[in-house]
């Protein structure tokens, strides 16, 4: 079980929570929403939950709540920038149908 970062998207986060001044990782997550019934949930974690699931990826601490984990099992997030357009984008494995709008998925 992992979550991983692209260099370009650990390089983002570092440089946030630089700026922000605080903060000890990035929690990953899902909720229930959508036209397709799920969506990522991204924040930028504080402090981590006792119950949270840790993983390190180019010095980057991602948490992940375990009932979260199973549907993002194997992800990796990137960050892009094309044209004037720029953000995180979810590759996940485990995705067998999206939404048109690419909000929401289904597993």
């Amino acid at each position: 079980m992992a979550i991983t970062l692209t260099e370009p998207a650990a390089k983002h986060v570092q440089k946030f929570i630089a700026n922000r001044g605080k903060g000890v990782g990035l929690r990953l997550g899902v909720k229930t929403t959508g036209c397709s019934g799920m969506a990522y949930t991204l924040e930028f974690a504080d402090v981590v939950n006792p119950e949270d699931m840790s993983f390190e990826s180019h010095g980057v601490k991602v948490l992940v709540d375990p009932k979260s984990l199973v549907y993002i099992d194997g992800t990796e997030l990137d960050f892009t920038r094309e044209g004037l357009n720029e953000g995180f984008k979810f590759k996940n494995p485990n995705v067998k149908d999206e939404c048109g709008c690419g909000e929401s998925f289904t597993v």
